[in-house]
């Protein structure tokens, strides 16, 4: 199979959920002390308290990605690019996070895109639940470069995916690992039962393996040989930069709504 047809083979079978846990947003490993206790709601904008896993996984995750290193010494994986931003900041009930990956060579047709809520658990460890974009998810392609985008959007109204959350904890100094609980997650992709999400995430790179397994645990998609390996390129912010005061002449003038938010 040539490099178009491999690409367009993975935007197919690309599992669209789990990207959780430790690394970026995407899939952990198991054995992280159990089944997710929060999975979605309820939505209340209220102070929770924080614990280091929590804190280090919404610093850690935060980025622009690419397996481009991985893609170049093993071609059987691809090259991807992923993207993981905050978004409502301004809401005490988060961090909240806004995940997209694509192939290199197709960034305005990503594969999956996904939103991540990021929640401090018992015993030092945290949940990275994973919530789907309502309609047409691809109205959002490109959103991390303007997140201001996800103001028109109520995380009221977006749904998680049920057991697909990612629990992190502790793999030791500078590392966190984690991943979904057993066959909790469902999928029906290409024949698949259910998936199953492991990551590993540190301040400079995320690695995730997404799997599918049909009813009798035989995997029917998903890499053979192991996890993505992303290198973190660049840090995203988390905050967006305040708007610049108007100076002179120009405070008198409205400024226009951004072009995005009327997409």
């Amino acid at each position: 199979m040539n490099r178009s047809g491999r690409a367009t083979a993975l935007r197919q079978f690309a599992v669209m959920g789990a990207l959780g846990c430790t690394a970026a947003l995407l899939p952990a490993l198991a054995g992280c002390g159990g089944p997710p206790v929060v999975d979605g709601g309820p939505l209340e904008n209220h102070a929770v308290t924080t614990t280091d896993v929590a804190r280090d996984a919404a610093a850690w995750l935060a980025g622009h990605y690419s397996s481009a290193a991985q893609a170049a010494a093993d071609p059987t994986f691809f090259d991807v690019r992923l993207h993981i931003v905050p978004i409502w900041t301004d809401r005490t009930d988060g961090p909240w996070m806004y995940v997209e990956q694509a192939m290199a060579d197709a960034q305005d047709k990503p594969y999956r895109q996904r939103i991540y809520r990021i929640i401090p658990l018992p015993q030092g460890r945290a949940e990275s639940v994973i919530y789907e974009l309502p309609g047409d998810p691809l109205l959002w392609a490109g959103a991390w470069r303007d997140t201001s985008r996800f103001n028109a959007l109520d995380p009221g109204i977006i749904v998680a995916r049920p057991g697909c959350s990612v629990v992190l904890a502790s793999a030791g100094p500078g590392a966190l690992k984690g991943s979904t609980n057993g066959a909790d997650c469902g999928s029906a992709l290409r024949g698949a039962a259910y998936a199953t999400s492991e990551v590993t995430v540190t301040a400079a790179e995320l690695t995730s393996w997404d799997r599918g397994f049909d009813a009798a645990g035989k995997q029917v998609w998903g890499s053979v040989k192991g996890p993505y390996r992303f290198v973190k390129e660049s840090a995203a912010p988390s905050a967006p930069p305040p708007p610049e005061p108007p100076m002179g002449d120009e405070a008198a003038v409205a400024v226009p709504p951004s072009e995005s938010a009327t997409r």
